[in-house]
């Protein structure tokens, strides 16, 4: 039975049958409705409008009249900065809102989304801070004829960001700071798992005085979100989903050549060289894996080891998780919560399944703790002596099941991490720091750690390969939502003899 510990204190998310369009909350355009259930207890959280066709019309119309007529392209960077600090203090102000939120959506902690509440306001003062340091217009000496050259890098215009169900507040807010510093306007797509955080952040920006219909917020399944992804309207679309969804976005952006970036999956391998020590590792890999319950697209699942150390990997791996309490993610004892929705338990426990008939050993976990006897729950899961072409080494589960490959050397370890669509991220494991950097060289994959899982949005984060294109985070975060103009003057602007 699962304890009654739930943090049944309301947040304050306003009108939830309505949609942030042109600066006001409008009623939608027709009474269609999204239920959000609660994955610890399978209980309704909250209903939400879903957007329909007229909808997205509307939020496109918004945004394109104010990149098009209204002030905000035409601000300078430091004039929207003002608006991003802002942002960021509102935000910081709604750190608890959002921590009470994402437990009830997605099964996220309540610790760690208190964490994601208090660190989404650096990232708006982090994009403020580029408007004095970003070189929006660079000086050339034009090598054709003229007397200036001018290299300026201006917004792309309409940005749709569509984002997952796993974090929308994070995903949202590295792609609305830099796109508003730009000088974009943003139409945000929330999923229909996951659409108060998405409603905090336009109260936020409302509170925070932004023009109207530089933000708009819409709620939608897929059928609609492609129509927002066709749109003619749009300039850039911003996504982050599953590769195959990755791949749809694409195709569609490439028939008429609109910009976007892809933040998609990953299977990224943990390299444990033969040098570093089997407990520190098992210890080092476990905490991280059940983070978010294991849905994290750039997650170490694959655990390639030494042949001779696979069997005590196994072991050392199996006993930290099985030491891990889950249950409701209000309790502070717990470890883990559920899953976030029911059809992706059962689609990770199909999974497991699979991996039992492929002939690979399960460790430890693999069903629903005993002690639940509802919710989305699902126990961190170990596999060992997983073949690398099995569907549990290439197909992104997303959740906390983990595969120990054996590698008979370091070559071959290498090999076995590449051996994949993905690309995402990678760590490799040994006290030799040279060693360590001439291995992460090798791997193909937009991150690499050392001894440890990391990502780091504040260099920049994306992938290789089917893991997306582009990168969110840090400055090449912003190149994106900026087009490059060469300007070619007979003289020299009067701004530059200041």
């Amino acid at each position: 039975m699962l304890n009654e510990v739930a943090d049944t204190t309301e947040a304050h998310l306003g009108r939830t049958d309505r949609f942030f369009i042109g600066g006001h909350w409008v009623p939608p355009s027709s009474d269609a409705s999204i239920d959000v259930i609660v994955p610890a207890t399978e209980e309704i959280y909250q209903r939400f409008a879903a957007a329909q066709q007229a909808d997205v019309e509307r939020a496109v119309a918004a945004a394109r009249k104010a990149f098009d007529e209204g002030p905000w392209p035409a601000m300078s960077h430091a004039e929207r900065a003002v608006y991003l600090r802002a942002i960021g203090k509102h935000l910081n102000a709604r750190a608890e809102d959002i921590a009470r939120v994402m437990p009830n959506e997605m099964g996220i902690l309540h610790s760690d989304a208190l964490n994601f509440g208090r660190a989404m306001g650096g990232v708006f003062d982090y994009y403020a801070g580029l408007a004095e340091t970003f070189p929006f217009e660079e000086r050339h000496h034009p090598a054709a004829g003229g007397d200036i050259g001018l290299l300026v890098r201006e917004p792309v215009g309409v940005v749709a960001a569509i984002v997952a169900w796993n974090g929308a507040i994070f995903q949202l807010a590295y792609k609305l700071a830099p796109a508003l510093l730009a000088g974009c306007t943003v139409v945000a797509k929330a999923p229909p798992e996951e659409p108060a955080t998405a409603h905090i952040l336009a109260q936020v920006v409302e509170q925070a005085g932004l023009p109207p219909g530089v933000f708009n917020v819409i709620t939608a399944d897929r059928e609609v979100s492609e129509l927002l992804v066709r749109h003619g309207g749009v300039d850039k679309v911003a996504f982050t989903g599953s590769s195959a969804a990755g791949r749809r976005v694409a195709s569609i952006c490439g028939e008429r050549m609109a910009r976007c970036t892809l933040e998609l999956g990953g299977k990224s391998a943990a390299v444990i060289l033969d040098d570093f020590d089997i407990g520190i590792a098992a210890n080092s890999i476990s905490g991280p894996a059940v983070w978010l319950s294991g849905q994290v697209c750039s997650s170490l699942t694959r655990i390639i080891v030494p042949r001779r150390r696979h069997d005590q990997f196994v072991d050392a791996l199996s006993a930290v998780f099985g030491k891990f309490k889950v249950g409701d993610p209000f309790d502070p004892t717990v470890r883990m919560g559920p899953i976030a929705m029911r059809r992706q338990r059962d689609r990770i426990e199909g999974i497991i399944a699979r991996g039992k008939a492929s002939g690979a050993t399960l460790a430890t976990g693999g069903g629903r703790p005993a002690h639940l006897d509802r919710g989305f729950f699902l126990e961190p899961t170990v596999f060992g002596h997983v073949d690398n072409h099995s569907v549990l080494a290439q197909e992104e589960i997303f959740g906390p099941v983990l595969s120990v490959i054996p590698a008979d050397s370091e070559e071959q370890a290498i090999a076995i991490a590449n051996d994949t669509v993905y690309g995402l991220n990678n760590s490799v494991f040994t006290n030799d720091v040279e060693r360590a950097y001439r291995v992460a060289r090798r791997l193909r994959s937009g991150t690499v750690g050392h001894n440890v899982f990391r990502t780091d949005f504040s260099i920049a984060f994306g992938g290789f390969k089917q893991s997306g294109m582009g990168r969110e985070g840090g400055i090449e975060g912003l190149m994106s939502y900026l087009e490059s103009k060469t300007v070619v003057l007979d003289g020299q602007p009067a701004h530059l003899k200041s």
